[in-house]
């Protein structure tokens, strides 16, 4: 099971859904059937619903989150959000180099490395996705490549800093498909990853960080893949989404 040191998270990623209006009903909907517990929980909605979404939050023990940012605070860089704002709004996390935006976007392992520090500048966590495609998989690189993505993702941040980092794996042939990585295939590369923190960052660092699965998580599965020994806690897209879903995810993470 999971380290005593090491508090569950149980994030959900809206991606591009929900309007404000959506965003406070689907909250009031998480609120009336959620009790704080051992495990955090976070939630990530669109960036128009965040304000409405903070003010739903206040009270309710649920953490709010962005799903992305750039690293500069400000400047001619239209259409982007700073850390600063996304703290000003409320987010005590951001999402950063997820699976979609490395492949849809362009983003690679130095942008998320610029943007997980500007998070941790601004007194925010990241959350520092990584992950393999199918091709990749299939290719036997799964490691090689969750380390060269680690390595460059996490570049610049400090030992000290790590502390504050959770770090999602999620491999992209198991996002929005229905597929998941079996709870064995999901601890062998947790495993991998943690003892590489340990070598980056010395055994109380990398035994503290936690790492979050992220893949077509839904309650059906979360118990078996909660109950892997490096498994602290799930990024959750489409189940994220329905109230009654999420909180039974949420359940099996307590």
């Amino acid at each position: 099971m999971t380290s005593p040191r090491r508090r569950r998270l149980v994030a959900g990623n809206w991606k591009m859904h929900r309007t404000g209006p959506e965003a406070v009903e689907l909250i009031q909907q998480l609120r009336d059937g959620y009790t704080p517990g051992r495990a955090e929980v976070m939630v990530a909605p669109p960036f128009t619903a965040l304000e409405s979404a903070s003010r739903a939050l206040e009270g309710s023990g649920i953490a709010l989150g962005a799903q992305n940012v750039h690293w500069e605070p400000q400047g001619a860089f239209t259409g982007e959000i700073s850390a600063g704002m996304l703290r000003a709004v409320g987010c005590t996390f951001v999402i950063v180099g997820h699976s979609e935006r490395r492949q849809l976007f362009g983003e690679t392992d130095a942008w998320v490395s610029k943007k997980a520090r500007a998070v941790l500048h601004a007194g925010m966590r990241p959350v520092v996705c990584i992950g393999e495609t199918l091709a990749d998989r299939d290719g036997g690189r799964t490691l090689e490549v969750c380390s060269s993505q680690l390595h460059g993702s996490l570049a610049g941040v400090a030992v000290e800093e790590m502390n504050h980092v959770v770090l999602a794996y999620e491999p992209v042939w198991a996002i929005g498909t229905g597929r998941n990585a079996t709870p064995a295939q999901a601890q062998e590369v947790h495993a991998h990853v943690r003892e590489l923190l340990v070598r980056l960052f010395g055994r109380p660092v990398g035994e503290a960080v936690r790492i979050l699965y992220g893949g077509s998580v839904k309650a059906d599965n979360a118990a078996e893949l909660l109950g892997q020994a490096d498994v602290d806690g799930a990024l959750v897209g489409g189940a994220s989404l329905k109230a009654q879903e999420f909180l039974a995810i949420v359940a099996a993470a307590t």
